[in-house]
């Protein structure tokens, strides 16, 4: 079993930060199960804080022992040896005629079926770059842009700005040039708060509103692979400690890649908790499952 701690805090997302903070470790590093859920009660009577089991450290392998040597036996010690007893003579025995042996059929050997192979799992091909044609330049193409290079301007960025249509309504818009992990940031949220400020400067003048996907240095693609890598990473470790996981906090689109990448995963189902910005996934092990 790894090793585990248990922490009580106000609520959940208290109670695994203060738990982060005492291992020094990443939400990533950690599997979290919720012992107990925190009780508001009522008027401050029967109140009681979240309680929950952080696991922790390399997970441990059942190791193969060699067999155990056997001992060899001692050498008996030669001693005087007891004289032989005399051999009485046994009177002659008379022979009798050898029986006749019946051969038997030998017996039918019945054919075992071959064992069924165990269903292998499919791993997802990794998503293959989508062609966006060319650029658009309409009215709210030319906003996304004026928008952008003064926001680009402020944060001291080089980044040129392109837009495409690939649908319509949806506007893709793609920042391209040198050291942008600036404005990735921490599991892209500085990438999702431009999105956000670039989608409230276009849509707030009226008109028809438009939804406004932003990307930098193929983020989103990789993102979404390695959401649907720990997705069925953390799906293999509910089924085999039949325990719950709750994944760290997750914007609406990634957390709908969680939700699609398990949706066929059997023995675990999944579904959200809490609220923005710190609503989670948890993924849970479905006992209705029979393995």
């Amino acid at each position: 079993m790894r090793d585990y701690i248990d922490v009580t805090g106000k609520n959940e997302d208290e109670a695994i930060s203060k738990a982060l903070a005492q291992l020094g470790l990443d939400r990533d590093d950690v599997s979290v199960e919720v012992l107990e859920r925190a009780k508001s009660g009522f008027l401050g009577l029967g109140a009681c804080p979240a309680k929950i089991r952080v696991y922790y450290g390399p997970e441990e392998e059942e190791e193969i022992l060699p067999p155990p040597p056997v001992p060899k036996p001692e050498p008996v010690r030669e001693g005087p040896r007891p004289a032989a007893p005399e051999k009485k003579e046994r009177p002659e025995r008379r022979e009798r005629p050898p029986r006749e042996k019946k051969e038997r059929p030998a017996p039918e050997k019945k054919e075992r079926p071959a064992p069924k192979p165990e269903p292998v799992r499919e791993e997802p091909a990794p998503s293959q770059p989508i062609s966006l044609g060319e650029e658009v330049d309409d009215e709210k193409a030319a906003a996304i842009k004026t928008f952008l290079k003064g926001l680009l301007e402020h944060m001291d960025s080089a980044a040129e700005v392109k837009v495409y249509l690939p649908e319509k309504g949806r506007y893709k818009v793609i920042l391209e040039g040198q050291g942008l992990g600036a404005l990735i940031g921490r599991r892209g949220e500085t990438l999702d708060a431009i999105q956000q400020l670039t989608s409230y400067a276009v849509n707030r003048g009226g008109g028809p509103r438009v939804r406004i996907h932003l990307d930098a240095e193929n983020y989103r693609a990789k993102r979404e692979q390695s959401l649907q890598h720990l997705a069925r990473k953390v799906a293999g470790k509910v089924v085999r400690y039949r325990r719950s996981v709750t994944l760290e906090p997750m914007n609406a689109y990634e957390r709908h890649v969680i939700h699609t990448a398990l949706q066929d995963f059997e023995g675990v189902t999944t579904y959200s908790t809490g609220t923005d910005p710190n609503r989670r996934v948890v993924v849970a092990w479905d006992r209705g499952e029979r393995h």
